[in-house]
């Protein structure tokens, strides 16, 4: 027999239990909610358990918090996860849910965070579930990555709706939540939500919590209104999208004007994105193709029965004549170049002459017949919008046209004024069609890009979003890339491609070194001085002058030559062509 005696056999490890439950693992805490994943000896299930922080002050308090996990309960869709048993053990309460073998959002992107598609869809999922909640009537109060169960097929169901209720007295009402009650309190939550859907959107892309902070609900009190912390996706550390960091930046904006309201605006936003980055070759037009073939392009501008009552009178008239009539209406202009230059026309009629930009070019190939087809192809004003759409997309024409004017007045001299004013035209491609067919996420570009006083008196007036960032941030695409995604769906090539996308405003402007790179400039310029006169009158004068520095040395322009080409606008488009210019 050995000297030396057995060695005990381990004991084995306590097993930690809530009433009937096992406890198997904590899968994260909150100020106001925690999460365990249990054993449940009844069922032979494995369930995750989400409790309160804080228990019930009283059987009133205990009633209100099952009456609002019931409202939870009875919610029912594929992105929600159902209730599987509720109760009270030992004065606490809480809420039993079926994983169905899923894991966690913050195991998942425990280490290394999300991919942006990735990311992007399951917060599609998750917005979609969050959205129908809300038009239930019901808020989640304390959205955690804890409480959002991902399948192993990718599929993301929120627990936990409600629960944070539990630490809510009659007259205490938790963290972050209101005590008014009604359909503003609703309001609120659900703003709140979604706020916080997108700070767990920054963490899965950023690959760490939004402030250092893994508790969302403690981030959401430090951001406006009732903190004054920031919350941007940080450079150069993981590669972003710039439209899908324009999309998470304003979900936490630390302006509350410029978030999203609703969990549908954000989702909108990002499947907007999703569809342009998994659309093959197609980009932002994916966004667009089955509203072109619907309801077209644009409608005629305003008075386009009279443009159409007009041309069928000229049968005899020039060409030039004709032009000019045309050029009256952006979309009969815009239908012109569009029928001459899709693949079909362009292989069987001008195949190794290029693309086709001036309206007479286009009348002298299709005809007086093909001129009629096109005019009465086009919608009647207002198309399908609505009276609100339509007086914005007539002011988006109108600006448009008169850039095209301010264009011929500073254009150098020998540059072609119709191809100077279809340039100028062209560059306003991505607005109109996006006013047109997306008129509701137009106004709400539009209200971005409004500047608004600070809440704060004596700080500066915060400053509105870019048209590029206000567009990602709801479109998931910009303006401008979807009037260029328009233009090479008809058949236009990358030489004019370049010529109608505005200067970059970052970019300083020195010399012009060629024919397409100055008609660029000249369109470029021009909008940006009749976006200046948009602005309110406090602005007006000094984005003039910034104007006219930015293009005194590429155009030879002042001040003064400026705001006389604003004023006089009146050149006549249909002239001659010249050795500039000309396509």
């Amino acid at each position: 027999m050995s000297d030396h005696p057995a060695p005990r056999p381990a004991a084995a490890p306590a097993v930690r239990s809530f009433g009937r439950f096992q406890l198997r693992g904590l899968l994260g805490k909150s100020e106001l909610t925690m999460a365990w994943r249990v054993a449940d000896p009844r069922s032979g299930q494995e369930l995750v358990l989400v409790l309160p922080r804080q228990q019930p002050a009283d059987a009133a308090a205990l009633e209100r918090w099952q009456q609002a996990v019931g409202r939870g309960t009875r919610l029912s869709h594929p992105h929600l996860a159902p209730v599987v048993d509720s109760g009270v053990q030992d004065g606490w309460p809480y809420a039993a849910y079926d994983p169905v073998d899923a894991s966690t959002l913050a195991e998942r992107f425990a280490a290394k965070g999300l991919s942006p598609p990735e990311a992007a869809t399951l917060a599609v999922q998750a917005l979609q579930g969050l959205a129908f909640a809300h038009e239930g009537g019901v808020s989640h109060h304390d959205l955690q990555p804890y409480l959002l169960l991902v399948s192993s097929q990718g599929q993301i169901r929120i627990a936990g709706f409600e629960v944070a209720a539990a630490d809510a007295d009659a007259g205490s009402p938790p963290p972050g939540r209101t005590a008014t009650g009604g359909l503003r309190a609703q309001r609120d939550a659900a703003q709140r939500d979604v706020l916080a859907l997108g700070l767990v959107l920054h963490h899965a892309l950023a690959a760490r919590p939004a402030l250092e902070e893994p508790d969302v609900g403690r981030v959401v009190r430090r951001l406006p209104p009732l903190g004054r912390e920031i919350v941007r996706l940080p450079w150069g550390e993981r590669p972003i999208p710039e439209a899908l960091r324009a999309i998470v930046n304003r979900a936490t904006d630390r302006q509350e004007r410029q978030r999203y309201r609703t969990a549908r605006t954000l989702s909108r936003a990002l499947e907007g994105w999703l569809q342009t980055e998994s659309s093959a070759g197609q980009g932002p037009l994916a966004l667009l193709l089955d509203r072109l073939h619907r309801v077209g392009m644009l409608p005629a501008s305003p008075g386009g029965a009279k443009t159409v009552a007009r041309l069928a009178m000229m049968d005899s008239q020039r060409t030039s004549q004709l032009a000019e009539v045309v050029l009256q209406d952006v979309a009969l202009s815009f239908e012109l170049l569009r029928v001459v230059n899709t693949a079909q026309v362009r292989g069987a009629q001008v195949a190794g002459n290029g693309p086709i930009l001036t309206v007479r070019r286009a009348i002298a190939m299709v005809g007086m017949d093909g001129l009629r087809r096109a005019a009465l192809a086009l919608r009647p004003w207002p198309g399908a919008l609505g009276e609100a759409g339509a007086l914005a997309l007539g002011q988006v024409m109108a600006r448009s046209q008169r850039a095209g004017r301010v264009a011929l007045s500073v254009r150098p001299a020998g540059y072609d004024a119709e191809v100077v004013y279809l340039v100028t035209q062209l560059q306003s491609l991505g607005r109109l069609v996006v006013h047109y067919h997306f008129p509701d996420d137009a106004q709400q570009i539009h209200r971005l890009m409004q500047p608004a006083a600070s809440p704060r008196a004596g700080e500066p007036e915060d400053p509105g979003m870019s048209e590029e960032g206000a567009s990602f941030a709801v479109l998931g695409a910009d303006t401008e890339s979807i009037g260029i995604a328009v233009a090479r769906h008809w058949g236009l090539d990358d030489g004019v491609l370049h010529m109608i996308r505005r200067q970059p405003l970052a970019r300083p402007l020195r010399t012009v070194e060629s024919d397409d790179e100055m008609l660029r400039t000249v369109a470029s310029c021009a909008h940006e001085a009749v976006d200046a006169m948009s602005m309110p009158v406090a602005h007006v004068a000094p984005a003039l002058l910034r104007v006219a520095q930015r293009y005194a040395r590429a155009l030879d322009l002042d001040l003064r030559k400026l705001q006389e080409a604003l004023q006089s606008e009146a050149q006549p488009v249909g002239v001659p062509e010249t050795a500039h210019g000309t396509l």
